[in-house]
């Protein structure tokens, strides 16, 4: 009997344990839970004897790929897997997904959310600016990207979209304006909403330039990763622009500083919270766990990642 192993530091909801239970059980599957554990061992413990093991945030690296010598599939319950190690996954021949699309909806309304607090600044009693009109400039246009155009043309907002991968043509018939480059988003949109993964390539390209490109007001808000901001060209960016505003739900390493410096034009959640909510919650770990079942049993490598 193959087992799955659920390792999760930050649990999922109950009905979504139940959901992915039931996807396994009915499959023929052992289901193990690992819930808010403290310890690397207790993961390394955990994995020892699974065949697959479906996490969140928890970073899978090559010490917990040596330990899990049974181990051929690992999920990720969302979009990003830059917590997983895919050289060391592959080089103990385990593939790697993730769920892409299950969170996008509730990532793209966060993203609103804290657009319109930052527009109303942060509901300090000043006047602040609406939403309608503005140009909103969306880098990546993949699942979240596509639903913030949707969420946008309701506030009545002008859309535009740079992703390198996603041909233009594509973009222009969701009714999304296309740019040719990130400069070109950046000059061309007052707010910037960020959504490309942390590579190689991404990491720190937000940069001074690029910020200093924004026009009065700029605001960026990134629920992305961590990575791809440019953190001191950010403080940079904040001290020399007195109108620029930056919303994250990924708290930078530079956390306090901005705090004690810029109070009204930046805010961070206090941890990473574009994909809590119930409904995401439930949607990815179900689907990580139909993934594995699909491997397991028919060989389906549809969302492999390494």
């Amino acid at each position: 009997m193959a087992k799955i192993v659920i390792a999760t530091d930050k649990p999922f909801a109950a009905v979504a344990v139940k959901g992915i239970r039931e996807v396994a059980e009915t499959a023929g599957f052992e289901l193990a839970l690992l819930e808010k554990y403290t310890e690397k061992a207790q993961l390394l413990e955990a994995v020892t004897d699974a065949d697959a093991v479906i996490i969140r945030s928890d970073k899978i690296d090559a010490e917990v790929f040596a330990a899990a010598k049974q181990l051929k599939i690992v999920v990720r319950a969302g979009a990003g897997y830059d917590n997983v190690d895919l050289e060391a996954a592959t080089a103990h021949n385990v593939c790697v997904m993730n769920t892409p699309g299950q969170n996008s909806n509730a990532v793209a309304e966060l993203v609103f959310g804290m657009l319109v607090f930052g527009a109303r600044n942060f509901f300090n009693g000043t006047s602040g600016i609406e939403l309608k009109g503005k140009r909103l400039g969306i880098l990546a246009y993949g699942n979240v990207g596509r639903n913030v155009a949707r969420i946008a043309k309701g506030f009545g907002m002008e859309v535009y979209a740079y992703d390198a991968f996603f041909p233009a043509e594509a973009i222009e018939k969701e009714g999304v304006k296309a740019v040719k480059s990130a400069a070109d988003l950046f000059k061309t949109c007052q707010i910037i909403s960020l959504h490309i993964p942390a590579t190689a390539e991404t990491k720190g390209s937000i940069n001074f330039e690029l910020l200093n490109f924004l026009p009065k007001g700029g605001i960026v808000i990134n629920t992305a990763r961590k990575e791809v901001i440019d953190e001191s060209a950010l403080a940079k960016a904040l001290s020399e622009r007195p109108d620029l505003k930056y919303l994250t739900d990924i708290r930078p390493d530079i956390h306090a500083d901005l705090t004690a410096n810029y109070p009204d034009r930046y805010f961070s959640t206090p941890k990473k919270t574009g994909a809590q909510t119930a409904e995401a919650n439930i949607n990815a770990g179900i689907a990580a766990a139909e993934q594995i079942v699909d491997f397991l049993k028919n060989g389906n490598e549809r969302f492999r990642v390494n």
